[in-house]
């Protein structure tokens, strides 16, 4: 009997997704364990193996939408020993038609005249290699990241406030802890734990950005788990660092780099993106100057890291060059003050220009 090959389950919220590689081809042999097809949802992407051994029959096409629990596939169980491809189903023989003899006396029956060639019908038209557009379905991720943006606009009362860091005590810092944390951590020290660890301290003093509205009902957190938006080949994902207030530098390094490494290879899991009550994104890898980012629901304040780039800055009434970063803080108004949301952005900016202060603390 025939072994049904289901769409699993990938989290309570998700309901599809979309198949989008079968690393088994139809008719191939494939062994227990074995991968056999890509799942792409709204939020993750997960790989499929083989719950045992046998020739591979497949029901869905690359690129199909299909459903959770679906049976996409057939796995037929073989002997051992058994041909490595599915021998093609045999094709029955026609029987030849029956002869019917003419009497030798019987006049030869007339000719009727050659028929005429079909006229060809007329094929559509191929889409020219040089078109000025295509066109492809969006996939579950790429629709889920434009339902939440579009939500997050129409559902709260974002506003945006924004100041500018000195980053030189940073980067001197770095540069004389650098090659001793690397060697006891194995992980380098970057700038991104001491953006999470300046905004976890400032939202110990503004507790009313780690809040958020449900219904009519204020929910504030006592935890500080840290969304970092990280952008993949496939879309915008926020993996969360869970309990930032009690991981040191190297633990905040490393688990970023496990993100990395785990968003690369598609496989970044359920667990990685769930809660999350604040998100960092840092748009200056990509060269961004400045920019609104927009909240990540139902979270109420996003920081935008941006470009560091060297300004003329007054320092002791003396004009000179120094490494600024704008920073951006998007927040829910419906929950945070303005007040407090400049508030927290000194915060963060105090935290960062006085970086020594972070690492005493951590």
């Amino acid at each position: 009997m025939n072994i049904e090959v289901k769409i699993p389950s990938a989290g309570e919220s998700i309901t599809s997704g979309v198949l989008s590689i079968w690393h088994k081809k139809n008719g191939e042999r494939v062994s227990r364990d074995e991968l056999l097809f890509t799942l792409e949802t709204d939020k993750v992407s997960q790989e499929v193996t083989a719950a045992d051994s046998g020739i591979l029959h497949t029901k869905v096409a690359e690129g199909e939408e299909v459903k959770i629990g679906q049976v996409v596939a057939e796995i037929e169980p073989v002997a051992s020993g058994a041909p490595l491809v599915a021998a093609p189903a045999p094709t029955e023989e026609k029987a030849p038609a029956p002869v019917l003899e003419t009497p030798k006396a019987a006049a030869p029956a007339p000719q009727p005249p050659p028929a005429k060639a079909s006229t060809p019908q007329p094929q559509p038209a191929s889409v020219p290699s040089n078109s000025r557009a295509t066109r492809k379905k969006l996939s579950p991720l790429r629709r889920k990241i434009a339902t939440q943006l579009v939500m997050a606009q129409q559902t709260a009362a974002i506003l945006t406030t924004f100041n500018e860091c000195d980053m030189s005590a940073i980067m001197a810092l770095r540069k004389e802890l650098q090659e001793d944390f690397s060697k006891k951590h194995g992980v380098k020290l970057g700038f991104m734990s001491f953006f999470i660890k300046a905004v976890v301290d400032a939202l110990q003093a503004i507790p009313s950005i780690n809040s958020r509205i449900d219904g009519d009902e204020l929910i504030t957190n006592n935890a500080y788990d840290i969304g970092v938006a990280v952008g993949t080949e496939r879309g915008l994902i926020v993996p969360v660092l869970k309990d930032c207030e009690k991981l040191s530098f190297a633990e905040i390094e490393a688990s970023l780099a496990g993100f990395a490494v785990k968003a690369r290879e598609g496989r970044i899991s359920m667990e990685d993106l769930s809660g999350g009550v604040f998100t960092i994104s840092n748009g200056g890898v990509y060269g961004s100057l400045l920019s609104t980012p927009i909240l990540n629901p139902p979270q109420s304040g996003i920081l935008g890291m941006h470009k560091i780039q060297e300004r003329a800055v007054v320092v002791n009434g003396q004009i000179v060059a120094r490494p600024m970063m704008y920073l951006a803080l998007s927040y829910d108004h419906r929950v945070v003050d303005g007040k407090e949301a400049v508030t927290f952005l000194v915060r963060v900016k105090d935290c960062l220009e006085n970086p020594a202060r972070l690492l005493l603390a951590a």
